[in-house]
């Protein structure tokens, strides 16, 4: 146990940094017949110990895929919690990954899943899916689903089908505005089929004449970020207790993926600075904007310096996953409803508070 432990925990060292995931994103697991090991919802990958993973019983978990749950979604994951809850085992307490189910799903070893610009490129571009059918031809190609059991009872029943179709489990699972699953029965496995990720989609950009590197104007001075700080917090009150300024750059433009929901909210507020503007932008969306774009600085906006910088992060990110996504025909936003989803969804809201 404590062998694989160890491997997870060096994996999930590896594919923590920032090149692969932000924030509190991403998770990654390993299995014995009864048992998985699964990070807890709201840590990091690269914070991660052997002690640090949460222990579940696949007998109980297994419970899930044969639940009847309700038709309304709030009702159904609230079920999906507690069930989650019953299945971890008491020595290791705490609230594992939402996605531990999928992880469980699959019958390697070893599952990491991640966030890259790179990847996200691909998986949130319009094109996306006919060019990983080019790209990856034995890759499984999931359409956008909400995270949580829904994701999970979909992408069951899709590794079912590839099953049938190829004689055994996809290594590779891309789903669509979210990231990659990456599973395999040793940690050289899963660091190859990585590698060859991301050459294959370094190879298309590089033809593509593209790259992730988002042009930044000067950083402002402090003295206007001092009084765009002002504006702000007298408009939004707490909710812009900090402010993380960086120069002008081309933010997205809608919601890219959960994690950009999560950290940076759906929308970004992009005009002139005033108090009235401000209020107008929190009434109609129904949130205060955590990414401010101002004619020179992006600002990241938050309750705390932590909130706000992560912001501009996964801001950056998404300018970055944007850029990229011109090599598939341009980035694909998420629909209303799949976005109400995710910003009325009490898992990431944990997620978030924990991180």
């Amino acid at each position: 146990m404590m062998n694989l432990l160890d491997t997870i925990t060096q994996l999930s060292h590896e594919f923590g940094s920032r090149e692969y995931v932000k924030a509190g994103g991403g998770n990654t697991s390993c299995k014995t017949d009864d048992t998985l090991w699964v990070k807890p919802s709201g840590t990091t990958l690269a914070t991660l110990t052997p002690q640090g993973f949460v222990a579940m019983d696949r007998a109980r978990l297994a419970d899930l895929y044969a639940a009847q749950t309700p038709d309304d979604a709030a009702a159904r994951e609230e079920l999906v919690k507690n069930m989650m809850a019953a299945a971890v085992k008491p020595e290791t307490p705490g609230r594992a990954s939402v996605e531990a189910p999928l992880h469980d799903s699959l019958a390697a070893r070893f599952v990491v899943h991640t966030h890259p610009a790179a990847v996200n490129g691909l998986t949130c571009a319009v094109g996306g899916s006919a060019a990983a059918a080019r790209l990856f031809p034995d890759a499984l190609w999931v359409p956008y689903t909400d995270p949580g059991y829904t994701l999970c009872m979909a992408v069951r029943e899709a590794i079912r089908a590839y099953r049938a179709r190829q004689g055994c489990e996809p290594a590779l699972i891309f789903l669509e505005n979210h990231g990659v699953f990456v599973s395999g029965d040793t940690a050289e496995a899963v660091r190859a089929a990585y590698a060859r990720v991301m050459q294959a989609l370094a190879g298309a950009y590089a033809a593509a004449g593209i790259d992730g590197a988002v042009p930044e104007g000067p950083v402002p001075e402090a003295a206007q970020v001092a009084a765009w700080h002002g504006v702000l917090a007298e408009a939004l009150g707490a909710d812009a207790g900090a402010v993380a300024a960086a120069g002008r750059f081309e933010v997205g433009g809608g919601p890219i993926s959960p994690d950009h929901i999560v950290y940076a909210k759906s929308y970004p507020y992009e005009g002139v600075l005033t108090v009235d503007n401000l209020r107008a932008f929190q009434r109609v969306r129904g949130y205060a904007p955590r990414v401010v774009v101002t004619d020179g600085a992006v600002l990241g906006v938050g309750a705390s310096d932590k909130v706000a910088r992560l912001a501009l992060e996964l801001a950056r990110d998404g300018a970055g996953v944007k850029r990229l996504a011109r090599a598939f025909g341009g980035v694909r936003y998420l629909d209303d409803r799949a976005r109400g989803f995710i910003e009325n969804w009490e898992v990431e809201s944990y997620r978030a508070k924990q991180v």
